[in-house]
């Protein structure tokens, strides 16, 4: 079986029903993994679909309000936030001011600034649940996969959490 929609094209579920959908997307000056995914094709609405491709469309708008949920997290010294940037702090010693993109001053408005956009995945059954619909992953380094956030988004668009990964 398969779904057609007009931003996705024709999603073909896979042999136990699943659907996944996988594109490198230019986003500022890098690239970005945009995958979407549902264990059971009966699970996506054209709805649902609808929403990923608008969050798709304006992943800028969507990305500026992560960064700000990030921010609005720094003033809990416990927040995962927090205690990311504090360990990024310490890994990086000094090589943290070459990955830095602004020097405004404030380090961690600065990390969070910098952070890098890696991929977005689109759980497109969680559709109008109270798990995410969409996550975000950024890190410091590229390389460091161990090292990220994921900010944690609500069909509705609304944050739910940015978590680390550990």
């Amino acid at each position: 079986m398969a779904i057609e929609h007009d931003f996705f094209g024709l999603l073909e579920s896979g042999p136990d029903g699943s659907i996944f959908w996988s594109e490198a997307l230019e986003f500022g000056d890098q690239y970005v993994t945009i995958d979407l995914t549902a264990p059971d094709q009966d699970d996506i609405s054209s709805d649902a679909l609808d929403v990923a491709a608008t969050m798709i469309r304006s992943l800028e708008n969507i990305d500026l309000a992560a960064r700000e949920a990030m921010i609005s997290e720094l003033s809990d010294r416990t927040s995962e936030v927090t205690e990311f940037l504090l360990q990024q702090q310490e890994e990086l010693g000094d090589a943290l001011h070459d990955v830095l993109i602004e020097m405004s001053g404030d380090i961690h408005i600065d990390m969070i600034r910098s952070l890098r956009l890696m991929s977005v995945t689109i759980l497109a059954d969680e559709h109008g649940g109270k798990d995410p619909f969409c996550v975000l992953e950024y890190a410091l380094d590229p390389d460091a996969m161990d090292d990220v956030l994921f900010v944690n988004i609500a069909s509705t668009g609304a944050i739910l959490s940015v978590t680390s990964a550990e």
